[in-house]
């Protein structure tokens, strides 16, 4: 209610019989009229009302304003005394944010030499900017060691006055971070190369070297008050708590790195897998998230803790080259599941990342070659053709021995997409990086394999997902799997030319990323026709091509003592982003550099390659910008960003990466 409303209620309330004697004048006028007789009493009356008024209006009516502002004024210092003794700090504002008026308990709050105080002093994001109607501002600062709940809101516009209470609420988070750090936490302890780690170390070792590596595990978690609970001989449980965690993870799961230093004889390091579950809403939910975060870190190569929650997926480690396994039986396995999942569809639709390379398309005939050994009809999905994949591709368009239709492009793609067709997707496992999203977003069957590390953006509602990023390519993948998707499968000499020409690619000429399973998918690939010489020929360039990517090494400059920056023009160049791998494959050949970085603008975007020999690992530089790959090999997209952008965005990743202690 309004101040002027109370004021006329009082008024009213004190002046009540100065407004009824004009009323008793009329009605004595009146009752005069009508009977003189009655006209005397009711003067009599009028009179006797004349002495009351007299008496109201100088005794009655000034004494009891007296009383009330005798009762206003005691009651304006008694609250003033409660304002001023009130234990929660209460202070009164001018308009620039000045201390007008406090409170004791504010008052006690401010530093004891300071004169003038402002506001912005204690919650510096004010700046100049207080509530300007009558919404109320909270805001949760931190003073002098106690956390309060500040709140503002404006007493009088017309004098600029803002009141301000501070609510201290140390105990209040306190009791809400002691909660939070008693929650439970799951944790997945896999040792990746058991079976390996203890044939490379002498018979009467092995169990010495069993136990130590029990032991570090057990004594690593104790330390952070966790159970550890043996699941079988290379697979630990953990239970732990939140509090706990989070001292592990600033510590970057140190145990990665203490189980690789095991030694007694073994020639093969042992590594380890750790997924953490965090945050759920259930002990099963927590569990569940566990063992996601378990099979995220095999899908990427092992060596690494992944901590997964509701919000967030954080990766540690890492920073080795995986193993390459010389078992064959899971791609076995892979190729039987993959043949039983196409016998029970009518199509095959195969698809590689958008603007495909060598890799992604004799990954993708392979997969074809496969289809059509079943007599199954196939496609090979392909959007937009780069000048050097062109080429490969002519070679298939144009042979009387392949259908028109073979290649497609996505909106075509989208016709022939039903309820009997398999979506084969190889070279990639984000879905946002594919030809043509949208087929996975109504396909009802997706098969996935990739070479490519996997991260938190994965292909979802994948039947069968084949990924091994220890491998060099995905070529290499698919010539495996061929090699055991049926005994009676013919591969044409020019589809062994188009696989061959991706591991050459992946591999820079079978130098980078090769192992011995990567020599013997060649050989299998050259016993069914592949010609050297004419993949050879497929990676000759144009002069054009070769200047550009001179242009870039010579203009490359140096970043933090290792890293090589070097920027790809793409005017003139058919295929910039080949010419900019390539360029950043080539500047790893200079003596100091440890990762070289190539960006180049194309489509509105900026493409980063990145490429290292062993002392980076590029990969976990570009999961930060949404990219991925391997440790040595890896890219980004960056959109809605300029050239300067982008390397100042690469630049403050790898500074902060290095002050964390990443690289």
């Amino acid at each position: 209610m309004s101040d002027s409303r109370i004021q006329g209620r009082l008024r009213r309330a004190l002046h009540w019989p100065t407004y009824l004697l004009p009323l008793l004048i009329v009605m004595t006028l009146v009752v005069a009229y009508i009977n003189p007789y009655a006209a005397v009493i009711a003067g009599i009356v009028d009179g006797f009302f004349v002495v009351f008024l007299l008496w109201w209006n100088f005794t009655w009516r000034r004494q009891t304003e007296g009383e009330l502002v005798d009762f206003a004024a005691g009651f304006s210092e008694k609250q003033r005394d409660q304002l001023l003794n009130l234990p929660i700090p209460f202070a009164v504002l001018e308009e620039t944010g000045s201390m007008l008026w406090v409170n004791r308990a504010f008052e006690a709050l401010l530093p004891a030499d300071t004169e003038e105080f402002a506001i912005q002093d204690m919650i510096p994001k004010l700046g100049n900017i207080l509530p300007d109607d009558d919404t109320k501002l909270v805001e949760h600062i931190t003073w002098r060691l106690r956390s309060y709940q500040a709140e503002l809101q404006q007493v009088s516009e017309t004098a600029g006055l803002y009141s301000v209470f501070l609510y201290d609420e140390t105990a209040h988070l306190a009791t809400l971070q002691e909660l939070d750090d008693q929650r439970a936490v799951v944790v997945q302890v896999y040792i990746d190369n058991y079976e390996e780690a203890m044939s490379s170390a002498e018979q009467v070792r092995q169990s010495l070297l069993a136990a130590l590596i029990e032991r570090k595990i057990t004594k690593y978690f104790a330390g952070y008050d966790g159970v550890v609970r043996k699941l079988e001989k290379d697979k630990f449980t953990v239970f732990m708590r939140k509090k706990g965690l989070m001292s592990v993870m600033e510590d970057r799961f140190s145990l990665l790195e203490d189980v690789k230093r095991l030694n007694i004889g073994n020639s093969t390091a042992v590594t380890l897998s750790i997924g953490v579950g965090l945050d759920g809403k259930s002990m099963e939910e927590i569990n569940e998230f566990s063992y996601d975060a378990m099979n995220l870190a095999l899908a990427r190569g092992g060596d690494q803790g992944i901590v997964k929650t509701p919000e967030y997926t954080k990766y540690f480690g890492g920073k080795t080259q995986s193993q390459e396994r010389n078992t064959r039986v899971k791609a076995r396995v892979k190729a039987q599941a993959l043949r039983e999942l196409m016998q029970q569809r009518d199509q095959v639709l195969i698809m590689g990342h958008h603007l495909p390379d060598m890799d992604a398309f004799g990954a993708s005939v392979g997969i074809y070659r496969a289809a059509r050994s079943l007599g199954k009809r196939a496609h090979i999905v392909v959007g937009e053709v780069n000048a050097s994949l062109r080429p490969l591709v002519n070679r298939f368009l144009k042979n009387p021995d392949y259908p028109e239709d073979m290649i497609v492009g996505p909106e075509k793609a989208k016709t022939l997409l039903d309820a009997s067709t398999m979506v084969v997707v190889v070279d990639v496992n984000r879905p946002n990086y594919t030809d043509c999203p949208s087929l996975l977003e109504r396909a009802s069957s997706i098969v996935v394999l990739d070479h490519h590390r996997q991260g938190s953006e994965v292909i979802k509602k994948a039947t069968l997902s084949y990924i091994e990023p220890y491998a060099s390519s995905a070529s290499e993948m698919v010539a495996e799997v061929l090699q055991y998707f049926s005994d009676n499968l013919k591969i044409r000499p020019l589809e062994a030319e188009t696989i061959y020409a991706g591991i050459v690619m992946d591999t820079d000429n079978f130098v980078a990323k090769t192992g011995v399973r990567t020599f013997e998918a060649a050989a299998f690939l050259r016993r069914h026709g592949a010609d050297v010489t004419r993949v050879r020929k497929l990676f000759r360039e144009r002069m054009a091509d070769t200047q550009a990517r001179a242009t870039i090494i010579s203009n490359a400059e140096m970043f933090e003592g290792g890293f090589a920056f070097g920027i790809c023009d793409a005017e003139g160049v058919e295929s910039p982003t080949i010419i900019g791998a390539q360029a950043a494959n080539d500047l790893l050949d200079i003596v100091g550099v440890k990762a070289s970085i190539v960006f180049t603008e194309f489509n509105d975007r900026i493409y980063v390659s990145a490429r290292s020999i062993d002392e980076v690992n590029v990969q976990l530089i570009m999961e930060k910008l949404g990219g991925g790959g391997h440790l040595s090999i890896a890219g980004a997209q960056l959109a809605d960003c300029t050239m300067e952008e982008a390397i100042r965005k690469v630049q403050n990743v790898i500074r902060q990466m290095k002050k964390d202690g990443e690289i």
